[in-house]
């Protein structure tokens, strides 16, 4: 699977992408900035010690990606990233979830409520800022491993949705090649795999994923993987 891929193009504005800081070590969030601050296209605009907080400031400061901690007091991470989201429209902030606990049910409950993606604390800067860059523009990131062990072990046909209010209506407005593009999607394949498989130029899959998030009222590739495997258009192992 892609690292990252998405339907969002960037925008082409030379300005910085604005970043607020979530995490209850007031350390940890320095770290961060001395990192996030070297990059001429980086600006970190706030930190928020708690998840409370974190939702205040995303509203006030409209930054465009908030990066997020999971276990701080009052509000944590995953609940903050659930209120961000439901204040949010689909152009809102991306969240980027970074823990240094590497547990199945934060990442698919991080996923549930929104996140653009998830990563663990023990990674490079250079992955960090890569991370970043990726949200910001629209696209879901996710390493592949950990989206089949969690696809494999959470995901189960006719849960929970994570789409709109009638996601198998919304599976029915989806053309045949819509929903191939779907399938392939939900099995790792880039865009341009995607492309030499069902043989359409780059830009034409480009397009049909646009359509089927919109459609499916999903934010990214991320979230398309999880509900194609919760509205059982594939299955773990097949």
């Amino acid at each position: 699977m892609s690292t990252a891929a998405g339907h969002a193009e960037e925008s082409g504005s030379d300005r910085p992408i604005r970043v607020l800081l979530a995490d209850d070590h007031h350390l940890v969030r320095t770290g961060f900035r001395v990192i996030l601050e070297i990059e001429d296209d980086i600006e970190v605009v706030g930190e928020a010690a708690d998840g409370h907080r974190a939702v205040s400031m995303t509203r006030a400061l409209r930054p465009d990606v908030v990066l997020m901690d999971v276990e701080m007091p009052d509000v944590d991470g995953l609940e903050a990233t659930r209120r961000i989201r439901a204040e949010q429209d689909q152009a809102g902030p991306a969240v980027l979830i970074l823990t240094t606990f590497d547990r199945d049910d934060y990442l698919f409950a991080a996923l549930r409520a929104g996140a653009s993606g998830f990563l663990l604390k023990n990674g490079t800067p250079e992955a960090l800022i890569e991370a970043i860059r990726v949200v910001a523009r629209g696209d879901g990131l996710l390493a592949p491993e950990i989206t089949r062990r969690v696809i494999a072990t959470f995901a189960r046909p006719g849960g929970p949705s994570t789409g709109g209010t009638d996601p198998q209506a919304a599976l029915r407005d989806l053309t045949p090649r819509e929903r191939e593009v779907l399938v392939l999607v939900a099995g790792g394949a880039s865009n341009a795999e995607i492309a030499t498989a069902l043989h359409l130029g780059e830009a034409t899959v480009k397009s049909h994923v646009s359509r089927v998030l919109a459609k499916l009222e999903l934010r990214d590739r991320v979230q398309a993987v999880v509900f194609a495997y919760e509205q059982g258009v594939v299955r773990p192992g097949g």
